[in-house]
């Protein structure tokens, strides 16, 4: 793995904020069995918590995550006269394909890392006993039978397109409950002569799959082309719901739409909904009133789509978009493949063949697109930064209705100050003090208060120099922390 890539996962992880069931730091090596140990915790704790990877890493602070380095080199380390990490790897059950990691992090500062995939199927064991970690502690998982009991259970993701929703149905019952229509008229192809030919499209899109004499429906094609989603038990309860609140908490709601089609015949319809509900500013133009809604539709689609596409289909609950009067909470079950900070940048699905499909309809962007148009615009209409909320069960994103500059704290300045400079670099550009002052808005002659806003955030690890060893004050630039 590049150098680069795994100073950028570091950086990732030294950004959340405790150690957890699938990250640990140390500073130094203690002992052989030690890593063993940690080396079945964590791989049982991504496990658990969704995270294809644990990771054990070396010249970290544990308690301020303070990248302090390492004497620890762990690919020449021996445990009495076998490499350590065949040791290792002759003591866990199963053998998972675990990988040593050495790596210069800045000047003289060396790094060990282990990144460790998840248990799949059962716990993984060392020295035929399973661990997990607890708060900073490792301990046995017998200890935790209801941990233990969901690895056991936990089946491996099986895609959506190789999933049954409805088994044993006719050609004219797919017809019944698809809507076919909508596929070829979002795809702009000649609708099929015959049935036959809609059915072989079908085929070939994995929405369904031949059975005997019959055939089966798969989730894919539950979820993208179904008249009624309540035709399908289990595809049913992952409708879209919006909720519309009277005030800034949901104390009183003023109306609920519960969406019916699949995800694709109902897309626009549902788009329509969303932005019929949100409220307007006012612009006098020369001679004129007009109405411009407070968040870009074009900000607000992606977000929805990006709800519909990363969702978890294995988590219980259903995408959410809930309207209040000074936000907009667009929420899906699971937790994200790689951490929110690296939306901007990076891509990662869990639905990949959902994801293309979409995109291929129009209804998203191409990968890693998405969210960038979303900070765009967001900046554009002069609203705060969006603001990314991983919890235990769901992943959220908020947009604000708009707030002057004065009535922003501090997180939320810093906020907008990464989201700025992520999206200037992804543009091929660097963050400046003038590039700042103009997605707030801020004269010239208070520049000042932009230089606060940067040094804030630089202190916050979210921002660099991008030339550290430039003295002027005036031409001064910044990328992310990971670039």
């Amino acid at each position: 793995m590049e150098q680069k890539k795994l100073i950028n996962i570091v950086n990732d992880l030294i950004k959340q904020p405790n150690e957890s069931e699938w990250v640990e730091f140390k500073l130094n090596f203690h002992s052989a069995e030690e890593i063993g140990e940690r080396i079945s915790a964590l791989s049982n704790g991504a496990c658990l918590h969704n995270h294809p990877f644990g990771y054990l890493i070396f010249g970290v602070e544990d308690k301020t995550h303070k990248v302090i380095g390492t004497t620890f080199k762990i690919k020449s380390h021996k445990k009495g006269g076998d490499e350590l990490e065949s040791w290792l790897m002759n003591r866990l059950a199963p053998k998972i394909d675990f990988r040593f990691h050495e790596f210069e992090y800045d000047d003289g500062i060396n790094i060990s890392m282990i990144i460790i995939p998840c248990a799949e199927n059962r716990p993984v064991d060392f020295l035929h006993t399973s661990y997990i970690r607890i708060g900073s502690y490792t301990r046995k998982l017998s200890e935790f039978p209801e941990k233990e009991g969901k690895i056991w259970r936990k089946a491996p993701d099986k895609p959506l397109e190789n999933r049954v929703a409805k088994a044993n149905v006719t050609s004219s019952e797919i017809i019944s409950l698809l809507n076919s229509q909508t596929y070829f008229e979002l795809l702009k192809l000649p609708y099929p002569n015959t049935q036959k030919g809609v059915i072989d499209k079908f085929i070939s899109e994995k929405f369904i799959k031949k059975n005997k004499e019959l055939y089966d429906i798969t989730k894919l094609g539950a979820i993208l082309l179904a008249k009624n989603l309540e035709e399908f038990d289990e595809i049913g309860r992952k409708a879209v719901r919006v909720i519309v609140y009277k005030g800034k908490n949901k104390v009183e709601t003023i109306r609920e739409q519960i969406g019916k089609r699949g995800y694709a015949v109902g897309f626009d319809g549902l788009i329509d909904w969303i932005n019929g509900q949100l409220p307007a500013n006012e612009e006098i133009g020369k001679a004129f009133r007009k109405e411009t809604k407070m968040y870009p539709e074009i900000a607000i689609r992606e977000l929805v789509a990006n709800a519909l596409i990363h969702q978890d289909f294995n988590e219980k609950g259903f995408p959410m978009i809930e309207i209040f009067s000074d936000r907009i909470e667009i929420s899906n079950p699971g937790l994200p493949l790689i951490t929110p900070q690296r939306f901007i940048d990076e891509y990662i699905s869990r639905n990949e063949k959902l994801a293309d499909v979409l995109r291929r309809f129009g209804i998203c962007e191409e990968k890693g697109s998405g969210i960038d148009k979303v900070i765009f615009y967001n900046e554009m209409f002069q609203l705060p930064a969006v603001d990314f909320i991983v919890s235990e069960k769901r992943t959220r994103i908020t947009m604000f209705s708009y707030k002057e500059l004065n009535h922003l704290d501090k997180k939320d300045k810093v906020r907008a100050c990464y989201q700025h400079a992520c999206l200037c670099y992804v543009s091929n550009d660097i963050m400046t003090n003038q590039s700042l002052r103009e997605r707030f808005q801020i004269e010239e002659q208070n520049s000042a208060i932009a230089s606060r806003i940067i040094k804030d955030t630089i202190s916050e690890g979210l921002i660099k120099d991008d030339d550290p060893l430039s003295n002027s004050r005036k031409y001064k630039k910044y990328i992310p922390f990971w670039a």
